[in-house]
Formats: structure tokens, C-alpha cells, sequence
């Protein structure tokens, strides 16, 4: 109930005091965005409050987002989290670009395969109600990259923190009203975080333990990252515009105490072109053609842990090692055309992932490779159609369709599936929306939404027999139908020039919901995928207010809660209550800016896979920042009081288990310098 009393304070307190002549900077701005412009079932996050942030990467930025959570790994490539939904049952996009890791542990999670110095802004759509792209079961993430401006113009940024960190970027950018280009660089580092006990991330496995570091590697490099990005576009004509970008990220030494093994290098190569015509015709009001590609190279082993100590079977400097690719590659039509009084929306897309993996292990064979993931790819056409029409001035209603064909086919065999196995999907979804505004400010929305996804390459054929040399053998399920989420959601939101509040809760009912289910048979545990129906529900609540004498609120909660309604047992990996409250002093000069973050103990959980409760906790964040002209420094503390504790999405289930927990980073201290011309 602390959670909820504190989280609540913060509206309350907002609705009393805000002031309507509040000074214009830019958290009025957001305000304004925020509490106008997007729906209840939406949100945001901008540039601004990534660079007042410690956040090593995209994921652990978007945690501060209602209904967004992150899977811990280690220091950084953290996996986003939408509402208890997570992997292929969300989109997470980069300019609309599919983005896939290579890594069949998730290691490299699509957020981690750019620099948020390369990004304005991130869009965020919660549940089904995104048709442009195919798989947005659970909702889409979409990072919005940034475009030229009208001149020259440059930045520098550089964060130095805890544990020896270090975050850098430089962008330069040049445009006139028929060309422009922009390019970047960015740099990560660090060493190993510490945890509010004291002790090194890396430092969580007994002395008895194969997977323990060695003492030498327990304080080596957690990461290193180097980013290059640019992109170039022109104007043909007026009303058109036309870029191509390039983005290369070169990732190497990347500590994972949460898995088994380490990630030696990961290399990510992202090309998008897109071409937009605006008022194109009275009726086709715009068109946007978009080709991309992208491709990741991932190497991984457990060269730094006690298991690659030399042996009779361990003779290359590891006893595990596993080298994965997957290419990414599509191609998207979309008009929009003014119809019958409304707006139609519609297009066709296609996407190709071609997705291998070979492990390698000192077992009897002596490094024999096994086809983890055998060389197989999804290929998958759609088509989609939209309409949004204003009822009256204070109702408008929006639906549409989607519908899928798709083929996934190996390329080499394994202990699963024959070289050219293969399966077809067909599939269709839909959605309808009403937003109501009955008085000045205040919104209603309603919507009903079906949305699927396919399962993935690792879940149709993925095979690895006796894992790290025990009696654990994990196969695919090449039987696996789409996962349909039949969901209702329901939205308020109040917004005035200098307040918002909004609330939403959802309800999704789950047919073949993809889960992992484990059972014995002759001594041996055998894990492998199934369909089962399952149920998840739950909601936010978010408010943003600016008050009296330079003083804005912030506050919001966030719950999910998952049901496999087969067994009447909790769904795996669904985040706990949690909540956030802030106050901020902001005169747009100066800042200073004080956060409590919360979550409940999450005790439902899915002992099937072994997984247990985690505490609840509580921390508190200070931050602050001093703006002169070009020039902005930022510093701050989180974790202020170095607390101990775990995130409940902070270890992994199987089948990769580690059987160890991640803790969060203990007190972090970070100072920041962004000069901008």
C-alpha cells in the first residue's frame, strides 16, 4: 500500500497547485505533447531525459516509461519488458527497421544494436494496435532517429560515472532546404558495476561453481562499444524527400554473469532507405517507400569462467563457444489517402531473417559442432488497411486489418528438424478504437484488438542436447502455431497547459501463448516449447504537472499479472507492481531533481521452471543540472543510499539457466557535459 500511497501523491497534489501562467521551457512542452497529442494507450520518451540519465543503453532508459520493464543481464544490453510482454511478442524497432539479435540467449536484444546518441525520440504503443508492422502482439517500440536540421550544427557529449564509466558521443549534421547529411560517433566503457553489498556483479557465483569467473577476469572490462553512424538525403522535388543511413556498431568483451558464457565480439551493420511524397494528390494525401537490412555477427564462450580451465577434453581455451549470424532484410509500401471524410491508412510489407547458430563444446567428440539453430529463416508477406474517422467533434473511431503469410524452413538439419523442414503460417488481426471527448482536456478511449505473432527459428527447431555436460537435453517444437492475443483495453486521460494525468488497464486473453515446459523421462530433463492458453491483465497510471514558484511532479505505476489458465499457474517473467515519484526544480537554467523508485515482491510465480520470489524494494535517485548558453552539465546519484537488491527479471530461466541472480548496481554516481552548437 506504500507504493500506491506515494505514487498517488504526486496527481493529487498537482490537481491542487498547478499554476496556469507557468514559465514556457521545455517540460511544458513535453507536457503539452504528452497530454494532447498521444492516447492513453501511448507514451514517449525524448532525448532529453536519456541525457540526464546514467542509462548505458536504450533498455535501461525506457525503464522509466510506465509499463516498461528490463531483463538484467550485466552491465548493459538490457532486453525491454512492455507490460509483462517481452521477446518476439513485442516489436522493437529502429526508423520501422526490423531488428534481430543473433544470440539465442538474447545477449544482444534489438535495443542493443544502436546508440540512443543516434536517437530524438521513442515511441511507444501498448498492445495490439500497431498494423504497419507484422508482430506487434504485445505492443511496438519504435526508436526515431534524428534528421538534419537547416544549417551547420554539432554536438558533444560525455559521461564519466561509477565503476569507471564512460559514455561519449559527437554528431555533426549540415542542411539546406534541397540536401542534407548527419553523422556520429559513440563510445562505451566500463568495468565491472558493484552491487549495495559491495561485491562486483560478477562476483554472485559460489566458490563451488563451474560458470564462477576466475579471480583475474573478476574486475576485467564489462563492456566496450563503439557506434558509427551517418545518413544523407535530398529533395527531388518540393513535396518529396529522400535519405539512406548507415549505422555500424562494433561490441566487444561484453560480460554476461547472468548466462553461462560471455559475448567475445558482436557487429551490427543497419542500411535503411526511405523515399515520402507528401500531398502527393487531393485524395492520395502521402506515400513512403522504405528497403532495409541489417545484420548481426555474434561470438560467445566462457573463455573467463572456471569451466575453460584447461583439461583432458578442454584443450582451446574454452569449453563452450557458440558463433551465431542473423540477417534481417524488408522491404514496405505505405499511402494514405483521404476517404469519405476520414483518413485511410494502407500498405504491404515483407521481411526476410535468416537466423544461424553453431555451438561448439568439449565433450567426447572433442569440439564438434552442433546446429543450435540450423541455418533457418522466416520469410513474411503482409498486407494492412486502416480507417479514422472523426464521428462528431468530440468522437472519432479507427479500425483496421492485418493479414500475414509466412514460411520458416531450415537450411542444414539437426537433432530437431531435416535440412529444408519446414512450416507455413496464415494469419490475420485486427483492431477497433474509440476516443471520446466529452468536456475540454478530457479523453476516453476504448479499443479491442486482435494481434498475433509467429513463432521464432529457436522456438520451431532450436536444439542442445546435454547443455554444459549435464542431463539436460532442450529441443524445438517445429508444431508450434501463432500465439493469438485477443486483448480490450480501456483509457482516460485529463490534460491542461500545465498538467496531465492518464490511466489505462488492459486485459489479454491468450491462445497458444509460446511457453517453455520442462519434464523427466529415464533420469534425463527434456525442455521444450508448447502452446498453452494463458491470461494477462493489469494497467498504468501516469501524471506530469508543473507547479507553482519552478516546480514540476512527476509520478506513475505500473502492474501486470499473468495466468497460464491451463494449470491455474503464473506465467514466467511478468514484473511486479512498481512506481516512481518525483519532484524537480526548474527555472531552465538550473535544475535540481529528487525520484523514489518502488516495486512490490513479486511472490506469483512459475515454480515449474524453477523460479522463486524477490523481495520488494525501495531506492532513491538525486540529480541535477546547470544550462549556460551551449553548454549543459548534468550530475547526479542513483541508488543514493547503495541499496541491495535484486530486480525480479534479473536471472534467467531456463534453458539457459545460470542459476544465479543479478543484482542491480549499487550507489552510482555520474556527471554529464553536452555542449551543442
Amino acid at each position: 500500500m506504500k507504493l500506491i500511497h506515494i505514487a498517488l501523491i504526486v496527481p493529487l497534489i498537482g490537481a491542487a497547485l498547478r499554476a496556469d501562467a507557468a514559465a514556457e521551457n521545455l517540460l511544458l512542452d513535453e507536457i503539452v505533447v504528452r497530454g494532447r497529442r498521444e492516447k492513453p494507450n501511448q507514451e514517449s520518451l525524448t532525448i532529453r531525459e536519456v541525457k540526464e540519465s546514467p542509462a548505458r543503453d536504450m533498455g535501461e532508459a525506457l525503464k522509466q516509461v510506465e509499463g516498461v520493464s528490463i531483463v538484467r543481464k550485466g552491465a548493459i544490453a538490457n532486453d525491454v519488458v512492455l507490460r509483462g510482454f517481452q521477446k518476439d511478442n513485442i516489436n522493437v524497432l529502429l526508423d520501422g527497421v526490423r531488428l534481430h539479435g543473433a544470440c539465442p540467449n538474447r545477449m544482444d536484444s534489438p535495443a542493443f544494436h544502436y546508440d540512443f546518441a543516434q536517437i530524438e525520440q521513442v515511441e511507444i504503443v501498448k498492445g495490439p494496435y500497431d498494423l504497419s508492422n507484422p508482430g506487434s502482439m504485445g505492443g511496438m517500440v519504435n526508436a526515431v532517429t534524428r534528421k538534419p536540421e537547416q544549417g551547420a550544427g554539432a554536438d558533444l557529449n560525455i559521461t564519466y560515472g561509477a565503476y569507471k564509466s564512460v559514455n561519449g558521443s559527437a554528431t555533426a549534421s549540415y542542411g539546406t532546404e534541397k540536401y542534407d547529411a548527419l553523422g556520429g560517433y559513440a563510445y562505451k566503457y566500463s568495468k565491472v558495476p558493484e552491487a549495495g553489498n559491495g561485491k562486483r556483479i560478477t562476483d554472485i557465483y559460489p566458490a563451488t561453481s563451474g560458470n564462477r569467473y576466475r579471480v583475474e577476469n573478476l574486475n576485467t572490462t564489462a563492456y566496450k562499444i563503439n557506434t558509427y553512424w551517418g545518413r544523407a538525403g535530398f529533395k527531388p522535388t518540393d513535396n518529396s524527400y529522400s535519405d539512406i543511413s548507415y549505422s555500424y556498431q562494433d561490441a566487444g568483451h561484453i560480460l554476461y554473469p547472468y548466462l553461462l558464457m560471455d559475448a567475445n565480439f558482436d557487429k551490427t551493420s543497419i542500411v535503411n532507405w526511405t523515399y515520402r511524397v507528401a500531398e502527393f494528390h487531393p485524395v492520395l494525401k502521402s506515400l513512403k517507400f522504405q528497403v532495409y537490412w541489417d545484420r548481426v555477427e555474434h561470438v560467445m564462450d566462457d573463455s573467463l569462467r572456471e569451466s575453460s580451465q584447461p583439461a583432458a577434453k578442454v584443450t582451446r581455451g574454452y569449453s563452450m563457444r557458440s558463433e551465431a549470424e542473423t540477417r534481417t532484410g524488408g522491404a514496405k509500401a505505405q499511402a494514405e489517402l483521404a476517404v469519405g471524410g476520414g483518413i485511410m491508412r494502407g500498405g504491404a510489407d515483407i521481411y526476410s531473417r535468416a537466423w544461424n547458430v553453431v555451438n561448439r563444446r568439449a565433450m567426447s567428440s572433442v569440439y564438434a559442432p552442433i546446429n543450435m539453430i540450423p541455418d533457418a529463416d522466416i520469410v513474411n508477406t503482409g498486407i494492412f488497411a486502416e480507417y479514422e474517422r472523426a464521428l462528431s467533434g468530440k468522437v472519432t473511431l479507427e479500425g483496421g486489418v492485418r493479414g500475414d503469410i509466412a514460411r520458416a524452413r531450415t537450411g542444414s538439419a539437426n537433432a530437431v528438424a531435416a535440412d529444408g523442414d519446414g512450416r507455413s503460417f496464415r494469419e490475420g488481426g485486427g483492431n477497433l478504437q474509440l476516443t471520446v471527448k466529452p468536456t475540454e482536456g478530457l479523453e476516453l478511449f476504448g479499443g479491442l484488438a486482435r494481434g498475433v505473432r509467429l513463432p521464432d527459428q529457436k522456438e520451431l527447431f532450436i536444439s542442445i542436447p546435454n547443455i554444459a555436460g549435464s542431463a539436460k537435453n532442450t529441443s524445438g517444437n517445429p508444431d508450434l502455431s501463432a500465439t493469438i492475443n485477443k486483448q480490450a483495453d480501456l483509457g482516460a486521460k485529463y490534460s491542461a497547459e500545465s498538467f496531465y494525468v492518464r490511466a489505462s488497464v488492459f486485459s489479454s486473453m491468450l491462445k497458444n501463448y509460446i511457453n517453455l515446459r520442462g519434464y523427466q523421462s529415464g533420469g534425463v530433463q527434456y525442455l521444450t516449447y508448447e502452446n498453452v492458453n494463458a491470461a494477462m491483465w493489469g494497467g498504468e497510471l501516469g501524471t506530469q504537472v508543473s507547479l507553482p514558484h519552478d516546480l514540476f511532479a512527476k509520478g506513475g505505476l505500473s502492474y501486470a499479472r499473468g495466468r497460464n489458465t491451463g494449470d491455474n499457474r503464473g506465467l514466467s517473467e511478468i514484473p511486479p507492481l512498481k512506481g516512481t515519484a518525483a519532484l524537480r526544480y526548474d527555472n531552465g537554467i538550473w535544475f535540481l531533481e529528487a525520484a523514489e523508485n518502488l516495486s512490490a515482491r513479486q511472490g506469483r510465480v512459475d515454480t515449474a521452471l524453477q523460479e522463486t520470489q524477490t523481495s520488494s524494494w525501495q531506492t532513491t535517485d538525486l540529480k541535477a543540472g546547470y544550462a549556460y548558453k551551449n553548454l549543459s552539465i548534468y550530475a547526479g546519484i542513483n541508488n543514493l543510499f547503495d541499496k541491495y537488491y535484486f530486480s525480479y527479471l534479473s536471472y534467467l530461466r531456463d534453458p539457459f539457466a545460470s542459476g544465479m541472480k543479478v543484482p542491480e548496481n549499487g550507489r552510482n554516481l555520474y556527471v554529464t557535459l553536452t555542449y551543442r552548437l
